[in-house]
């Protein structure tokens, strides 16, 4: 192979893994509407389930016809509708998040080529008599946004945010001829959005039930592994973390027939999350589909029990002078993971001064996720796996129709095996945990109010000095492609990643950075969208 060659593979390798990265922060946009649906849903559906209010003795103060169950009954409804549209919700955030420029554009656009598509879908299956009861297979059709259309899912708003992405990076600044110059620049994104999703449309009539055949195959497929899949998912979905592709893995599950479908009250339900969330919602439930929440459940013992374990284990290694400050940080970190189940700020602690403990750590994952298959747990989630979702969508429906109990029980063992195993390793490889450091060198996990006391102090001095070492980390804002962020992590493209120095970033407070193909992500932890607003801000000012 010649130099060229290697050199053009190389490029397209990380080429690749940069767009992965971009379309994973893209997906958190609408991923990050899932909390505040589930808690809406979850409380709603779980004070007006007549069985569940019979059981708490409050049928006579909140059963049907009160105002509590009026009010329970309005925020389920509210939850309910931003589960039903997620598609939508899908092709505009990912138009958002790919967007180079002028954002508003290219969600607007998303937004008309979803409605555009599904409508061209819905005349064609209308002329060909397909909208017939009984003249498409059960399941392959359903209504989108009032649209009788092909059942797409999130694969459909995916689709339709990507190209409608494309279409507005390479066309925004387009110049027309004077007679029609109007139609320019920003105008014209919607325009062509347009003309291109009535032909995607019209592929996609021919073309999406090949694809639905193979969607549901390959979720049988995965169904039919038994607990060896589950294991497997379990282990792949936290050992991309670290490349912040997760996201990517883990959504077909969830939301298309890769995960699964079922028939609930009638109507047959696709997707993972969407089933657990439908029977939530339904009131003829009595036990949720472990089938579905296999893909969901083996998170609460890790994020509850497991990781802050790992936090425990490495407070007792820390040196003696520095176990004070060491577990001020470490304690901050494992609430963070037990409530909110944001576990980057523990998980990159460790991953970057000792990896082999992370991929020790994505087997237990592998194991949790099976072990509550195996013991038939039924508790769903939004998307973080801690006390919240548990309280919410475990306790609240009770162990008859969720089995919940065998989260903790299984938790607590999970906490001892991370404490013994992560002390062992610690311990017998040096590994240079938090505390573990010599010399005066600093503990490195900071938490919230050490940033907000370091935010403060910049601002009395009227200064940027945070923002300033980003910005020369990241190799100054010619460097700079495009600047996101998700829960933990400043997410950035750079034009020249040899430009990027870590031990500057690190000096700004980053726990660490992973880069690959122009793709740099920074991990400071949840503070981070405050980092970015600031570092925004200071760019702004150059």
């Amino acid at each position: 192979m010649t130099d060229t060659q290697t050199v053009k593979k190389r490029k397209f390798g990380e080429g690749f893994f940069g767009v992965l990265q971009r379309v994973g922060r893209a997906f958190m946009l609408p991923i990050a509407l899932l909390p505040i649906a589930g808690l809406l849903l979850g409380v709603g559906a779980s004070f007006t389930n007549e069985a569940t209010l019979e059981a708490y003795n409050l049928l006579g103060i909140m059963g049907p016809g009160t105002v509590p169950y009026t009010v329970f009954s309005l925020l389920a409804s509210v939850g309910t509708v931003i589960f039903d549209n997620l598609p939508l919700l899908f092709a505009m955030g990912v138009a958002l998040g790919m967007a180079e420029n002028e954002k508003a554009t290219a969600t607007l656009s998303a937004a008309i080529a979803f409605f555009v598509m599904h409508k061209t879908i819905s005349t064609l299956l209308d002329i060909s008599g397909k909208l017939a009861e009984g003249a498409m297979p059960e399941g392959t059709v359903a209504n989108v946004v009032g649209i009788p259309s092909l059942q797409m899912g999130v694969f459909g708003g995916i689709l339709v945010g990507l190209g409608v992405a494309w279409l507005h990076n390479r066309f925004y600044k387009i110049k027309l001829p004077t007679v029609i110059s109007f139609f320019g620049g920003t105008r014209f994104v919607p325009i062509i959005s347009t003309l291109a999703y009535i032909l995607v449309g019209v592929l996609m009539f021919f073309l999406w039930p090949f694809v639905q055949t193979g969607i549901y195959a390959l979720g049988d497929l995965v169904l039919r592994s038994g607990y060896a899949g589950t294991l497997i998912y379990g282990f792949i979905e936290r050992i991309l973390i670290p490349f912040g592709l997760h996201h990517v893995f883990y959504l077909p599950f969830w939301q298309t027939g890769v995960g699964g479908s079922a028939m609930i009250d009638g109507v047959m339900v696709y997707g993972a999350q969407n089933i657990f969330f439908a029977e939530l919602a339904s009131p003829n439930t009595t036990r949720f589909s472990v089938e579905a929440c296999r893909f969901m459940s083996g998170k609460f013992p890790l994020m509850i029990f497991g990781l802050p374990g790992a936090a425990l284990a490495m407070y007792t290694c820390a040196r003696p002078e520095k176990r004070k400050v060491a577990g001020g940080l470490l304690l901050s970190a494992a609430l963070t993971s037990m409530l909110t189940g944001i576990t980057e700020p523990i998980e990159f602690t460790f991953l970057f001064v000792a990896p082999i403990l992370y991929v020790i750590h994505s087997v237990l994952a592998g194991l949790a996720y099976m072990l509550m298959h195996l013991l038939g747990v039924g508790v769903g989630m939004t998307f973080s796996g801690g006390l919240i979702d548990l309280t919410l969508f475990g306790i609240l429906q009770g162990n008859e129709k969720t089995n919940w109990l065998m989260i903790p029980l299984v938790g607590v063992a999970y906490f001892i095996v991370y404490f013994l195993l992560f002390r062992f390793l610690i311990r017998r490889r040096d590994y240079a945990t938090p505390g573990r450091e010599e010399g005066e060198e600093e503990v490195k996990l900071y938490t919230r109010a050490d940033y907000n006391e370091k935010k403060n102090a910049q601002k009395s001095d009227g200064d940027n000095a945070t923002s300033q070492l980003i910005l020369e980390g990241l190799g100054g804002t010619e460097n700079i492609v495009t600047l996101d962020c998700c829960a933990t992590r400043l997410r950035v493209t750079v034009k020249d990643e040899d430009l990027v120095l870590d031990d500057v970033l690190k000096a700004s407070g980053a726990r660490g950075v992973i880069r690959r193909g122009g793709g740099v992500q920074v991990v400071y932890g949840p503070q981070v969208s405050v980092i970015k607003s600031e570092l925004e801000d200071y760019i702004k000012t150059l």
